[in-house]
């Protein structure tokens, strides 16, 4: 590491879509997704205003196979790593780049829904089994 120098991203948000996974011709797992945050700030009139900030996100090996399997879209994850920038060449010569999360440490945040395979809790005190 180069003295006196730091890259690092911490992101605690929401997944703006499913995990996209897939394997390199070497057979590493990689990951992409988005991530929302979300903050409130004052405009210039002295309101509260919503800013949404989108991040593009990459995990590799086993924590990218365990997001593609088990994080869904709208779930808060923690994300920590570095950012970096990609370079390539579109099909018509063009030079694009792209700005991402390289994550290190993925956590899945809040509770899985009902629908992800999780027991539901008890309706009503007559359904306790003591």
């Amino acid at each position: 590491m180069q003295k006196g120098s730091v890259n690092k991203v911490i992101l605690v948000g929401h997944l703006g879509g499913d995990p996209e996974g897939r394997f390199t011709p070497g057979g590493t797992a990689v990951t992409t997704f988005s991530i929302a945050t979300n903050e409130s700030r004052r405009n210039s009139d002295g309101n509260w205003e919503d800013h949404t900030e989108w991040h593009r996100c990459v995990l590799f090996g086993k924590q990218a196979e365990t997001a593609a399997e088990y994080v869904k879209k709208g779930q808060m994850v923690y994300v920590e790593g570095r950012m970096q920038t990609r370079s390539w060449e579109d099909k018509d010569g063009v030079k694009r780049y792209s700005t991402e999360v390289v994550g290190n440490s993925f956590t899945m945040l809040g509770r899985r829904s009902v629908d992800e395979g999780v027991n539901p809790p008890p309706k009503d005190d007559d359904d306790l089994p003591f």
